[in-house]
């Protein structure tokens, strides 16, 4: 079969190399991907919000299935674009429609849908600048440090943890009143502060049926020992060790049950992944967010635990039947140590050529903000390459990775040397 994959990022890189190994897949496309993407697959240069461009392409280069890997494309619509499409309707796009999308597209729609389904998550209340001085009367009996939300697709960057009652009404002013985070914050969920430690869980579902793919832990700030700014994700590393069988017993029960029936429920077809954040609060798991997509750099310490034929598992999910196909998962650590730009999460260096990549020995690098200059890959976006390992245990795969991302270079390269090391 013919598949089109969506995005450019380093999820979009650990897709294409995870569906090239498979015998099912003929042809694949990468929209636009990236100077590693190539070596899977042939990119394309289209936009993911070019759903005009993207349907040409599907038609003219008889495309059997769309997976979608980003956010954005989900948010407005393209599951439901080619299903109100005569030429396009029956070809499969691997991702939810409009309205199941909401999951991540709005913090608000997701709370409400967590709520009426009874799956444990942070207690929270939402604003409108019109409702601004409740959200202050709010704040004043929420409890510190207090969460902030926007409510809409911020790229990462709209949750704010206040550990004040005037930082928390500063913020919730700008959020609100001053567009802090754009049209993302006309509305704003404020959130109850949950205590505990974070891992990502992913879903595969058909919209009847569900596969709960490898566990990961990503880390978020930009500095060693979890300090410093947010970023879109610094690494990450698969299994997540107190995610026992007794835990991921009760995420099962308590929050993907739910969540797969409460889709049913309310109508929300929705085939494709589910990314739920999760906190293990004292042996117990809460929500902290839905996305409607896999993570990332957390899909690049997923795929490669995943043993079976992955397009077998998207066409299960196409056809209805997820639940005949068969998921097997390695017991090996997969760990990810993201290499960004000089600057990054700020301003960062950009243009910047890379070397060393050919020197890394037992990893697989997955690109990410790379673009190709004739021969020379150079670094053009702020998380650029993703450098993984699968080894026997976490110490050797963390190590692993770490000394390959040592082994390139390119002008203000950075990475952090202690990803998984709270693990250990």
């Amino acid at each position: 079969m013919n598949i089109l994959l969506l995005g450019s990022g380093g999820r979009e890189s650990a897709f294409a190399w995870k569906i090239s190994q498979s015998a099912k897949c003929d042809k694949l496309f990468i929209a636009p991907g990236n100077a590693g993407t190539g070596r899977y697959g042939t990119n394309i240069n289209l936009k993911v919000t070019n759903f005009e461009g993207i349907k040409d392409f599907t038609i003219d280069n008889a495309i059997d299935m769309v997976l979608v890997g980003p956010e954005e494309p989900l948010v407005r619509g393209i599951h439901d674009f080619f299903l109100a499409d005569e030429q396009l309707k029956n070809i499969p796009v691997i991702g939810p429609q409009q309205e199941a999308a909401q999951l991540e597209g709005s913090k608000d729609f997701s709370k409400l849908f967590m709520q009426r389904n009874n799956i444990p998550t942070a207690s929270s209340k939402t604003f409108t600048r019109d409702t601004l001085q409740e959200g202050f009367d709010y704040l004043a009996t929420a409890g510190l440090p207090v969460v902030l939300k926007a409510d809409g697709l911020a790229a990462g960057k709209g949750v704010l943890i206040c550990l004040t009652l005037e930082e928390a009404e500063i913020e919730l002013t700008e959020m609100l009143t001053e567009a802090k985070f754009g049209d993302a914050s006309a509305k704003v969920v404020i959130e109850q502060f949950l205590q505990g430690i974070e891992l990502s869980v992913f879903v595969m579902t058909d919209g009847e049926h569900y596969k709960i793919l490898p566990e990961a832990k990503d880390y978020k700030r930009i500095g060693e020992g979890d300090t410093g700014l947010n970023t879109g994700g610094m690494g990450s590393v698969s299994p997540v060790p107190f995610a026992d069988a007794e835990f991921m017993a009760k995420v099962e029960q308590r929050v993907i049950i739910p969540t797969v029936e409460g889709l049913k429920k309310e109508r929300l077809p929705y085939k494709g992944f589910i990314f739920i954040g999760l906190m293990n609060c004292y042996g117990d798991p809460y929500v902290i967010e839905y996305n409607c997509r896999m993570g990332d750099p957390e899909t690049e310490s997923v795929m490669p635990r995943i043993q079976s034929d992955f397009v077998e598992l998207l066409i299960g999910v196409a056809d209805g039947n997820l639940n005949e196909k068969e998921l097997v998962i390695s017991d090996k650590t997969a760990a990810t140590v993201v290499c960004v730009a000089g600057g990054y999460p700020g301003e960062y260096l950009k243009d910047k050529a890379i070397s060393g990549i050919e020197n890394v020995r037992d990893s697989i690098v997955f690109h990410a903000g790379t673009t190709l200059n004739g021969e020379t890959v150079k670094a053009t976006g702020g998380r650029v390459l993703a450098v993984t390992t699968l080894q026997d245990n976490m110490f050797t795969a963390l190590q692993q990775a770490t000394a390959d991302a040592a082994r390139i270079y390119y002008d203000g390269v950075y990475f952090r040397k202690d990803i998984g090391f709270d693990l250990l």
